[in-house]
């Protein structure tokens, strides 16, 4: 795992100089302590931050081919590595390193564009062919690496973050509006969209080509549900014996190091499954890492100590204590590169620097098996809401709500008359592509509400916001498919992949490994019937199956807990705000800031100092406004400006 930098184009001298470019990998130092590589010449400036995993001894970057007419800087790992050198050394390829990076450059050679579509790994490529004079960027299928661009005269500049784009431009960092909508909405930007004007986003799945000052953009993978069958005929044993031996070997492609590997284990279904996974292929001894909590409503720590016990491994825990949660946010934010509506990235953060400090590099992680399994709440909430919708005035169908959400302390569903009302709205607009997001729209955008009229200006409609990204065959596929495309393509790669994924492992330079987005598991998953995924109101039940013998019956069967942590209550203390979070809410902050209307700003911090926010509604306000206020401020920092709250 590393970061990258660097840029192409006629007048690349002048926007990433040597000074620039130094500047820029500087910033990602973080990605990548082990070491710094360039590569200058006419018309291109690369850059790499190494965090050495694979081939500690000549893996260094830029890697090139054999004449040096191809040169690639690279953040990510290609676990299919050694099958793709096998193939490019008897079609006559040569090999000096051992790396998983110098098949890029060989696959380039002999595939083009199309070289992409044969890795298997989560990566973000920086390729400069020399001959052609052609820059080339690539991002994985799911986004788990990202990848950032600028156009700058007649040169574009690229980065893994967008502080080391602004280390070269401290123009950059100025506020997107619409940005900022979309982020007060989804609690992500969608598509190449960022909170930054004039810096873009690499989407997931695409590749970018730079040649004469031409920017063009293209999609070789997508999620696509086109295939899914009905429940006829449908084999649910052979098809679960299927899965679990192709998340077995997404597994045994992801445990490729030269470093030992370690696993988060929350005590939920997904990370305890690959960690089962990592035990069936008799790895001789795993280390786990995992959170705790103070308060009972957000705390695993029961259900991690029996998996430890049922797995043998050696476990390591931290507990995230409030105040900690707090302490740890303006570095989180600095980080992440946008605002936040939940504090839940704070721990994994935390956690993240346990795991460097136990003397690791990288770990296995359960994210992304909701997303691919139909996991979350919310599909079950859409299933009943569109079961409800064919009888609107049926009083037990909407009684199903109850069943939902029985972790929080004050759960939505707890009052039969405010579920039926809050639920019941927009009932029968089944056909909406958010259809299943709306209560979480609802509930997010009482933040929109507080921001300032440029920004509520900039703001659109849930529908037309997504109509930037769906696919052409979107309205024809189940119901379940089109919430789980939605999800995948703004809360996961937007925000769980980066807030919750990348972002926070790389602050304390540690690569986080997800085998449930190994594109072959989402491909499988979306062939099969959607019952298979959600069956009536259980959840990921292929996975359930494919699972048995190999998990406890209790975890097999345990229903969701999302993962969470204490959100407004970490940043008072006796009813007193932490400096830091006091100076942003200064009358005379908030009115220089322009982002928010101080006085409604003022009402929602009170509110959270007095321990009266209980809702999601004003927690995330709260949140949200906090981590705006306090990138703005970041970005002073990174262009050297004086920082005012920390």
């Amino acid at each position: 795992m590393c970061g990258i930098a660097g840029g192409a184009g006629e007048d690349i001298a002048r926007h990433a100089g040597p000074d620039a470019l130094r500047a820029m990998i500087g910033a990602l130092r973080h990605r990548g302590p082990d070491g710094f590589g360039y590569h200058e010449a006419p018309g291109v400036a690369l850059a790499h931050a190494r965090l050495s995993i694979i081939d500690l001894s000549t893996g260094d970057q830029p890697i090139r081919n054999e004449t040096g007419t191809v040169q690639v800087v690279f953040n990510g790992e290609i676990f299919n590595y050694i099958e793709l050198r096998a193939e490019l050394e008897a079609q006559g390829h040569r090999f000096y390193t051992h790396s998983d990076t110098e098949v890029i450059v060989h696959l380039y050679e002999q595939h083009g564009d199309a070289f992409v579509s044969h890795l298997n790994g989560q990566f973000a490529i920086a390729l400069w062919d020399v001959t052609a004079q052609r820059l080339v960027l690539a991002r994985d299928r799911s986004g788990i690496r990202p990848l950032f661009y600028t156009r700058r005269g007649r040169s574009l500049l690229f980065a893994s973050e967008v502080k080391s784009l602004v280390a070269a431009v401290p123009a950059l960092g100025e506020f997107d509006p619409a940005g900022l909508s979309q982020v007060y909405t989804w609690w992500a930007t969608l598509g190449e969209r960022t909170v930054f004007r004039d810096v873009l986003a690499l989407p997931p799945g695409h590749l970018l080509s730079f040649q004469r000052g031409e920017v063009r953009v293209s999609r070789y993978w997508d999620w696509d549900f086109a295939g899914e069958p009905g429940p006829a005929g449908f084999d649910l044993d052979a098809a679960a014996d299927e899965l679990q031996a192709l998340l077995t070997d997404a597994v045994r492609l992801q445990l490729r190091a030269d470093v030992p590997v370690g696993a988060y284990l929350s005590g939920g279904l997904d990370s305890s499954a690959i960690v089962a996974l990592v035990r069936k292929l008799d790895v001789a001894r795993l280390s786990t890492f995992s959170v705790a909590f103070d308060d009972a409503e957000f705390d695993e720590s029961a259900h991690q100590a029996e998996m430890v016990k049922f797995l043998g491994t050696s476990h390591h825990v931290i507990r995230a204590r409030t105040q900690d949660i707090g302490a740890a946010f303006p570095r989180l934010i600095h980080h992440c590169e946008v605002p936040v509506v939940r504090t839940a990235p704070v721990p994994l953060m935390l956690l993240s620097e346990s795991v460097r400090a136990a003397g690791f590099k990288v770990v296995l992680t359960g994210e992304g098996a909701d997303e691919v399994f139909g996991g979350y709440d919310l599909f079950k909430e859409s299933a009943i809401r569109r079961f409800w919708a064919r009888q609107p005035s049926s009083t037990a169908r909407p009684r199903l709500l109850t069943r939902l959400y029985p972790y929080l302390k004050h759960s939505p569903v707890a009052s039969a008359g405010f579920a039926s009302g809050f639920f019941g709205q927009q009932l029968g607009e089944v056909d909406l592509p958010q259809y299943a997001h709306l209560s979480r729209i609802q509930a997010t955008r009482r933040l929109l509400q507080l921001a300032s009229p440029a920004i509520r200006a900039a703001a659109l409609d849930p529908a037309a916001d997504l109509g930037t990204i769906l696919p052409a065959g979107f309205p024809s596929w189940s119901g379940l498919a089109r919430d789980q495309y939605v999800e995948s393509a703004t809360l996961m790669s937007g925000y769980l992949l980066a807030a919750q994924g990348d972002r926070v492992a790389m602050a304390n330079s540690i690569e986080g490994r997800v085998p449930f987005l190994d594109h072959r598991v989402i491909e499988f998953a979306a062939r099969l019937p959607a019952r298979a995924r959600l069956r009536t109101l259980r959840e990921k039940w292929i996975l359930r199956r494919a699972m048995r013998g190999l998990l406890p019956d209790d975890i097999l069967q345990r229903a969701k807990q999302p993962y969470r942590a204490p959100d407004s209550a970490s940043f008072f203390s006796g009813g007193q705000p932490l400096d830091y979070v006091a100076a942003a809410f200064e009358p005379a902050n908030l009115a220089d800031a322009g982002t928010f209307d101080p006085a409604m700003a003022r009402r929602v911090y009170e509110k959270c100092r007095a321990g009266r926010a209980i809702g999601f509604a004003d927690n995330m306000a709260f949140v949200g406004m906090l981590s705006t206020l306090l990138l703005a401020d970041t970005v002073r920092g990174w262009r050297g400006q004086s920082r005012r709250l920390a």
